[in-house]
């Protein structure tokens, strides 16, 4: 007899993608129960017929909902908008008032269209591009700090990005932040975290928290086997 289907299946990732880990950490919030699937990015998995199916833009990560005539949801923030709107009755890390709600979405926003693509530019013009282009890693470098700086200075009048609680916005950031933080720029003059205290202190938080550390430490074991 087969065994019944999780809640969910997330489509993830071998290696280093770090957007799948924020589905990981509002999953793990939460409490849901899912089964993830590793693709290898490198063997080009996330192209073939039977993941763009579910994905056409060939990307990690995607969600299929069991419980909801497997619902298919792609792009991770959506992802996130999508589990928290539906599964967190309870208000954990979401907010019932329509304006709380709106920002929670802005950062998400923000998250989606001002950190991540940066944040991966500057991983792929520093460590992966054919050709070194000094000027396209400065650009985007730059570009790391500016977001810091934002967060920062946000964070200056707040304990957390949305109302008085950690909430999926807060979470959306941590996995490029930690990787930027911890890999990416290691050894970087141009990024001193000290230079920025509440986005340090907001993000050391945000690490310590359960659920986040163990999807840290789910990844960090798929980055190293």
């Amino acid at each position: 007899m087969s065994s019944p289907k999780p809640h969910f299946t997330l489509f993830s990732a071998v290696g280093p993608p770090p957007n799948p880990w924020k589905v990981v950490m509002i999953l793990e919030e939460l409490g849901l129960e899912y089964e993830p699937i590793y693709l290898n990015t490198g063997k080009g998995d996330t192209k073939l017929e039977s993941y763009t199916k579910h994905n056409p833009n060939g990307r990690v990560p995607a969600l299929i909902d069991h419980k909801n005539n497997d619902f298919v949801v792609w792009e991770s923030c959506a992802i996130i908008q999508y589990l928290v709107e539906k599964y967190d009755t309870e208000r954990k890390i979401s907010f019932a008032g329509f304006e709380d709600h709106i920002l929670l979405s802005q950062w998400l926003f923000f998250q989606a269209s001002g950190q991540g693509p940066y944040f991966g530019q500057a991983g792929w013009f520093t460590y992966f591009h054919s050709e070194k282009i000094p000027s396209a890693v400065e650009r985007y470098r730059k570009e790391i700090v500016r977001v810091i700086g934002v967060l920062d200075a946000t964070l200056a009048t707040r304990q957390w990005l949305v109302g008085d609680k950690p909430s999926a916005a807060d979470l959306s950031f941590i996995p490029w932040n930690y990787f930027v933080v911890k890999y990416l720029l290691a050894g970087w003059d141009g990024l001193k975290v000290d230079e920025f205290p509440h986005f340090r202190r907001w993000h050391n938080e945000l690490l310590a928290r359960p659920a986040v550390a163990k999807a840290i430490a789910m990844w960090e074991e798929k980055r190293s086997g």
